[in-house]
């Protein structure tokens, strides 16, 4: 091996025989009738082994930056410059970000989140129709002494105003008079409407949210968290897709009064398209969005901010934060077959495997795709029902498991007769024989 590096060697020193130093170190001959002293050869060995060990580790070097690259890694996320706020991925309620998000908060015009999504929900019921007229009471006039200085949609007692302006007036002019205008129209009274809010807050799970009026004019009973308005927000979104497209008009105009909505991103964010602002003195600014870009969909949530344009900033941050690094990927769809797998004691030998409901994970953005593997617990004994758990499938994505899902039956499988069970049975008893 040392007399192939010598031949590789260009640069190496070889003196002939007859020009020999005095008091050379010993010799080692060539095939070629050259000679090299000792020393040089061991420079030599080691000069090439530590270009093997540098390549070595260049390449070790090389391999791990690729595996990093692929498996996209996530950096800390922004600061942000407010009491509250959660970044939410609406598909999966992974949350991406979050601060206080259990900070119990006045939530000021946030509430009408509430109002508005029972008004879209009576429609849906049929009890409430677009069109309909309603009413405006004193209390819901907007020169009402509680409404000074607040947000108002200038209704009039007297004056026609439907349900569908109501629902604009609510979400876009963010008006105080139009909530207990709507409040008093589907439950009586806006006292009786806020029970009816808190009866959905309890249905929905939001934990840390009470309700004391329609509007979210300062109260001490009355709080929310950013975590209880993601919720809150998402099943908007979900539960009435109709109503929600209202939530991104820019403007609305009403007894010849044009407002704009405060939502200031929807201006400078195509995909920005909703959801509502909130400020009062002791709330300080809120803005509960939602942006949807490439198939994935976030909901944030800010709280306490200190002007318009902080809520604005901070809430673009998220959102920009949660799409560079995130992705919502499906790598399975409800009632895909991923395996036909032997049944026995059952009047087919085949049986579909597979996912009663679509896979949705939120995971960091890469582009290594993710991979699937199935296990089944054998043996699979009719009879089966649609929906048995009979395995698991795992997925992985760059050699990392992301989620171990349910392996299912997918189509019935009903016991074979006597005589066809008792042969399985004795073909069963002798695999287990053989091991």
């Amino acid at each position: 091996m040392v007399s192939c590096w010598i031949r590789a060697s260009q640069s190496l020193y070889v003196c002939p025989k007859n020009l020999r130093p005095l008091y050379s170190p010993p010799l080692v001959t060539l095939p070629d009738d050259r000679e090299i002293d000792v020393m040089s050869v061991k420079r030599l060995v080691v000069q090439n082994l530590r270009c093997w060990l540098f390549g070595f580790a260049l390449a070790n070097l090389l391999l791990t930056t690729t595996v990093n690259a692929g498996a996209g890694l996530v950096p800390a996320p922004p600061s942000i410059n407010a009491d509250s706020y959660i970044l939410v991925d609406f598909d999966t309620g992974e949350v991406l970000v979050e601060h206080n998000p259990d900070l119990k908060l006045p939530p000021a015009s946030l509430t009408k989140l509430m109002t508005a999504y029972i008004l879209a929900q009576e429609v849906e019921l049929g009890r409430l129709g677009l069109n309909d007229v309603v009413p405006v009471s004193r209390n819901a006039w907007s020169q009402n002494p509680v409404f000074n200085g607040s947000s108002l949609m200038w209704i009039e007692p007297g004056k026609v105003v439907t349900v569908a302006e109501l629902e604009r007036g609510i979400v876009i002019s963010s008006g105080n008079d139009a909530t207990v205008a709507i409040a008093e129209h589907i439950a009586g009274s806006e006292k009786a409407f806020v029970d009816l809010m808190n009866q959905y807050a309890s249905e929905m799970n939001l934990v840390s949210t009470h309700f004391e009026n329609s509007h979210g004019l300062p109260h001490p009973d009355h709080s929310s968290t950013a975590r209880d308005l993601a919720a809150l927000a998402i099943a908007a979104i979900r539960d009435h897709p109709d109503r929600y497209t209202v939530y991104k008009e820019r403007s609305y105009t009403y007894n010849d009064i044009t407002q704009y909505n405060r939502n200031h991103l929807l201006r400078e964010d195509d995909t920005v398209d909703g959801l509502k602002t909130g400020y009062t003195r002791e709330a300080g600014y809120g803005l509960v969005a939602s942006a949807k870009r490439k198939g994935m969909r976030l909901i944030s949530v800010v709280m306490g901010s200190s002007s318009t344009g902080s809520r604005k900033a901070e809430t673009r941050s998220l959102l920009n934060y949660g799409f560079r690094f995130y992705e919502t990927v499906r790598p399975l769809t409800a009632e895909q077959v991923l395996v036909e797998h032997r049944v026995w004691k059952g009047l087919s030998e085949q049986v579909s495997l597979g996912v009663s409901r679509d896979v949705v994970l939120t995971l960091p953005r890469a582009s290594v795709e993710i991979t699937q593997s199935v296990e089944v617990d054998t043996p699979l004994i009719a009879p089966l029902l649609v929906g048995d758990v009979v395995g698991r499938v795992l997925l992985s994505r760059n050699g990392e498991a992301v989620a171990e899902i349910p392996l299912e039956v997918l189509n019935n499988i009903e016991a074979a007769g006597f005589f066809a069970r008792l042969w399985d049975s004795i073909v069963l008893w002798f695999q287990g024989l053989a091991g």
